[in-house]
This record gives structure tokens, C-alpha cells and sequence, in this order.
């Protein structure tokens, strides 16, 4: 039986692998110059986020089925490279490193630095699920997770334009984020804190929790209260960090 169900989850995964590579073909049809590129790459990042609902399903799927394997695990890890690695820096390399170029050799815009740059993402993202398949606490996250770092930039063009921010911003927030994955700043697991929040003691406040966060959906555009939510994620593990570093060195 366990043979059997063990579809369902890798299903969910292989969802998440398509949605990302469908963004990458959304992005590759893009064109700077054209009016209707930000609606391609407002898309894409759409398909990214829908990527993460599709992740963060196929665990629980396999978990409440009781159909978790080695195979499901490696599939899940080249399914998130490939969604939360690729797919983001693809994005912003189109979106803000295209021209970013070197002049050497006596040559205009020959080295482009732009490529390398947008490489930093899936690199980060190789080495963080390397070391999370290697060795992971089960009640939290070394460094940020690649679905979040995935959503961070996916999020970006709904809720920002391209003229709207600086180049050198896009740099140092990209770089910032993709650097987190690799940190060994700590992160909780937000289906730990689910179990924890869905005790009968504090269903009612879990409820009223849902209740205002879906009215806040209902009176903003959903990509801002997104962005807020995953923003407070980011920063909560910098805090953690800032504040266990004062603790200690207080000791």
C-alpha cells in the first residue's frame, strides 16, 4: 500500500518542478523592451508561487499517508533547485542584470557580469538542499529555506515595477537573500508552529488569526500581504541571531 500511494506526494512534487520551469519559459519569452514584459515576468512569478503551495503539500502528503522515501526526498530536492533556484535568478537576471556588463579587453560590455550574478541564486540553493539532505533539524531550518528565498523574488515583480527600483538595490537585495540560504542563521519550521498553534487550547486564537489575516487579504492586494508575511519570516531568523549573539555576549 505504501508502494502504492507514494504517487500522490511525487505528483505534488512534479508539480512543483513543472510550475517552475513553465516561469523560466515565461521569462525566456520576455523582452526588456517591450510594454508587456512585466505582465510576463509578474507571472512567472505567479507560477513560483504556486510552486511553493505544491512543495509545501507534497510532504504533508507523503506524511499523512505514511509514504515518505529516499526517492521522494531527492526528487523533492532537484524539483526546489530547479523552482526556487533556477527559476528566481532567471527572474531578476532578465528583470535588472541583463545589461550589466564589464568593458575589458579594449572591448564594450564583453564580460557579463550580469549572468554571474543571477548564478549566485542557484548556486546558493545547490549547496543549502546539499546540506539539508546531508544533515537537518527536525524543528528548524539551517539558513533560509529555498521556498522562501524562491517566493521572495517571485513576489518582487507583483509588487514592484522595474523603473521602480535601482539596479544597485536589486543587486544587494538579491545577493543579501540568496546568502541567507547558505547562513547558519536559524529558522523555524512553519508546520511545527502549525501543529503547535491547532492545539484545541488555542483553536479559537488560531481561528481568529485566519479570520483578520483573511480580511487583511480581502481589504489589501494579496502580493503586499504576502510580501509582509514572508518579510517577517526573513527577518525573524536575523533577529533570533542578533539577539542570541547579544545574549551571548553578555555570558
Amino acid at each position: 500500500m505504501k508502494l502504492k500511494l507514494t504517487w500522490i506526494p511525487n505528483t505534488l512534487t512534479l508539480g512543483n518542478l513543472t510550475l517552475g520551469f513553465v516561469s523560466m519559459l515565461l521569462v525566456a519569452e520576455t523582452n526588456p523592451s517591450q510594454a508587456n514584459s512585466h505582465e510576463l515576468y509578474s507571472l512567472a512569478g505567479v507560477f513560483i508561487i504556486l510552486a511553493a503551495l505544491f512543495d509545501g503539500f507534497d510532504g504533508m502528503a507523503a506524511r499523512a499517508l505514511n509514504c515518505t522515501s529516499e526517492l521522494g526526498a531527492d526528487l523533492d530536492s532537484l524539483a526546489d533547485l530547479t523552482t526556487f533556484g533556477i527559476a528566481p535568478g532567471f527572474l531578476s537576471y532578465k528583470m535588472f542584470f541583463y545589461d550589466i556588463k564589464l568593458d575589458i579587453f579594449d572591448k564594450p560590455d564583453y564580460f557579463p557580469l550580469g549572468m554571474f550574478i543571477a548564478a549566485l541564486y542557484p548556486i546558493c540553493a545547490a549547496y543549502r538542499l546539499a546540506r539539508f539532505n546531508v544533515a537537518h533539524d527536525p524543528k528548524s531550518f539551517n539558513g533560509l529555506p529555498s521556498p522562501v528565498a524562491g517566493v521572495v523574488i517571485g513576489i518582487f515583480p507583483l509588487v514592484f515595477s522595474v523603473s521602480q527600483v535601482p539596479v544597485w538595490i536589486a543587486v544587494v537585495f538579491f545577493v543579501f537573500t540568496a546568502l541567507l540560504m547558505v547562513s547558519t542563521l536559524r529558522y523555524s519550521k512553519p508546520q511545527v508552529a502549525i501543529r503547535g498553534l491547532f492545539s484545541w487550547k488555542k483553536l479559537g486564537i488560531s481561528l481568529l488569526g485566519l479570520g483578520l489575516l483573511l480580511l487583511a487579504i480581502g481589504f489589501y492586494r494579496w502580493p503586499y500581504v504576502m510580501y509582509g508575511a514572508v518579510g517577517f519570516y526573513v527577518f525573524s531568523g536575523i533577529v533570533s541571531f542578533l539577539i542570541q549573539t547579544i545574549q551571548d555576549y553578555r555570558v
